[in-house]
Formats: structure tokens, sequence, C-alpha cells
């Protein structure tokens, strides 16, 4: 009897989760694309999407598609789910969670610190559809129990949240959702699989845009959801096929091809971060500097806990007035970009004043709006951190700060 494969550990699995076995004068190349909208045959499956099974063939790209397959199995394997499911864009994989774990008369509880669109989406399209929303500060696991519900059916957490960095402890609101008969969904695009695993630590699903870190290169946009079979299965079946977020099988293939250096690019990214987190931290216009790996982070401990990698993304505040800084630094810039975005190879950095986020986006006020402040001041410059020398993103910042 063949002893056991050992299970593969995370830079392995990135390259080769899915792979079909080995056959003389296949290519050890990535996979190809299977760019066709269709695969056909009388007897493959039904005409409707209720006929669907979970073994049946290929038949629709807005369905399924190898390239998407591939792409899904080395996702789940990654995150130690059963199973996944790629979308167009992250905010079409967050909407379709939503939409199928959610109806009329229904509750969410959500990270009232998060991804903006998903702030907008819950905020401004969800409560037309009967749903009802209460955004809390998920760093306060009081917070979150108190806005259990007996309707709560989804507790939806961004950890690291975007822009400011603040921590949620997964596994804690996870059994507080559970308690409260909710599932719990994980939004962990900052951190990447790399970096932590919520389905390890209670979450139900987890989400990432594949658009950022996990693509890495800025070329493709995606999405996606990992959990249990069966789950994934009905959101394939009901929100996948029948909202059509579906992504391309190009796409799947740039997302594939960039997740093949994703173990050694998050080493640089969280390396470089600490560099550049270290001299923002000393600079005369610098108030303050927001990096989960950092012991001035003020829940590095929860970090050190939940965070195996602490990526390549923190957030500074000024001294002086953000507005002003912002315009001199996009002017001033060179290998640094000035621009929105975050994950790719290259550094971006971008300002987000607090009125406006706090206005347009988060609907915060009285204590959140406080809250928020504390952290962000009149605003935050978000900067993920690229893959040049440490001491070139470092000098560009010196002479663009002045």
């Amino acid at each position: 009897m063949r002893d056991q494969q050992p299970k593969s550990r995370d830079a392995t699995l990135t390259l080769h989760a899915g792979a079909a076995p080995r056959e003389v004068g296949l290519p050890v190349s990535s996979p190809p694309v299977m760019a066709t909208s269709f695969f056909t045959h009388p007897d493959a499956i039904g005409f409707s999407a209720n006929d669907l099974k979970d073994a049946a063939p290929h038949f629709y790209s807005r369905w399924s598609n190898p390239t998407l397959e591939l792409l899904e199995i080395r996702l789940a394997a990654l995150e130690g789910g059963e199973a996944a499911l790629s979308f167009a864009t992250g905010m079409a994989a967050v909407s379709a969670l939503f939409l199928d774990r959610l109806g009329s008369g229904d509750h969410l509880v959500l990270s009232n610190v998060c991804y903006a669109g998903v702030a907008e989406l819950a905020h401004d399209i969800l409560p037309r559809h009967g749903i009802a929303v209460d955004a809390v500060d998920t760093s306060d696991l009081e917070a979150v129990a108190a806005a259990m519900r007996p309707n709560t059916k989804l507790v939806h957490i961004e950890t690291p949240a975007n822009p400011i960095l603040r921590l949620s402890e997964i596994a804690a609101i996870g059994e507080i959702a559970h308690a409260g008969a909710a599932e719990l969904s994980v939004d962990a695009t900052i951190s990447t699989p790399l970096g932590t695993k919520p389905l390890s630590l209670g979450a139900d699903y987890v989400v990432h845009s594949l658009t950022k870190y996990i693509g890495g290169h800025g070329d493709a946009l995606g999405g996606a959801v990992i959990g249990r079979q069966e789950r994934i299965a009905a959101l394939r079946k009901g929100s996948l096929i029948h909202l059509g977020g579906s992504l391309s099988p190009f796409a799947a293939w740039l997302i594939l091809r960039g997740m093949e250096t994703l173990a050694p690019r998050m080493m640089m990214h969280e390396a470089n971060a600490r560099r550049v987190e270290a001299f923002l931290a000393n600079h005369p216009k610098v108030r303050s500097v927001f990096w989960p790996g950092s012991p001035r982070h003020p829940q590095h401990e929860l970090a050190q806990r939940q965070m195996r990698n602490f990526s390549g993304l923190l957030a500074f505040t000024a001294k002086e007035e953000g507005g002003a800084l912002a315009r001199q630094l996009a002017e001033r810039l060179r290998v640094v970009s000035y621009a929105v975005s975050l994950g790719k190879t290259k550094s971006l950095l971008f300002y987000i004043p607090t009125e406006d986020i706090l206005r347009s986006s988060f609907h915060l006020d009285g204590e959140g709006a406080r809250s928020y402040r504390e952290w962000a001041v009149d605003g935050v410059f978000r900067f993920s951190v690229g893959l040049e020398d440490p001491d070139d993103i470092i000098a560009d910042l010196e002479q663009a700060l002045g």
C-alpha cells in the first residue's frame, strides 16, 4: 500500500492545487484558457439551471468552465474550504452572497468600516429589498452581540478593515453569530489566504476580491466566495447563474498566473511594509501609522494571534491638513503612484478624506463617527506598499514629503 501524500503547504498549493495528473506530452505550464461560451451535448444537462446537479458536466460558461473550475479548486485548497465559486468582481461575489443568504425581513450585521462598495450596497440597496442593516464597530465584541436580532441571518466583517486597518476577532464573532443562529462571512482580501484562514477560525464564508493581492498584477478583475460544498452549490445555482456575474475564462487564467507567485510576493509585500512603516512612524509630518505587523498598531496582539502574514497595506495620517499633503504627494511622487486600489506589484498611495467617506459610504455619525476620526483624523492615506526596492520607496517618500 502506497504511503499517503503529505498535505501540501500554501506556496505549493498556489502552483499545483487542482492540477491534472501528469501525462506524457502535457506541458508543465499554466493551464490553457477555455474561452468558449458553451459546451454541448443533447443529453448533458437540462435547459434550465434548476436541473443543474453537482456532477453536471460543463455546459455554459456562465454556469461553469474548466479554467474557472481550476481557479476555484485552488482557492478552496488555499482557504481549507470544501468549495469555492468565482465571480466577475469582488463586488459581484459579495452581492451574490448577500442576496443568496438574505431576503425580505432578514437582518444583516456589518462592519461599519469596510470596502466602500460593500458599505454602499448595504446602506443604499439592501433596504430597498426589505433587508435591515446594522453597521457596527466589529472590533467591539459587545457591540456585535448587542446588534444581533432574532432575524439576524448574516454577520459580515472585513478584517483588516479598509482603509484604516482596524481588526475584528474572527473566532469570537463567529461564536456570537452562531449563538444567534446566524452565519459569519469574512472579507479577507487584505490579509489573503496566506495571512488569515477565516474558515478555520469559525467563519462560514470567506470572500476575496481576486483583483487585489491574489491576482496581484492589476490586469484582471475577479472575486470569490469559499465555504461548505452545499452552500457554494446553492450559490452557483442561484446567485451566480441568475444574477450573471460570472468571471471570464481569460481573467481566470490571468488570476491563476498571478497566484503562482502569491507566496513570495506576500513575503516581499510584508517585508517592504515593515520598512516603510518604521520610516513613516518617525517622520515629522506623520501623525500616526497603522499596520497590523507593527507593535505600534493598537491591536497588534490580535494580529499576532490571527494573522500569519501582515500583508503590504498600511495607512497613515498627517500632522497638518491632509488634503494639502495629498496634492503635494500626487505631484512629487515618482516611484510610488498616486492611485486607487491595492495589492498590486507596484506601490500605490491614495488619500481618503474622512468627511467624504463618512457621508457618502459609511453613513457614520455619533459614536461611530467619533471612533473613525480617532483613527483617521481629517483623512487617511491608504498606502499599498509594492515590490520595488524598499530603499527606493522610502527615498521617494522622503523627497515627496519634503
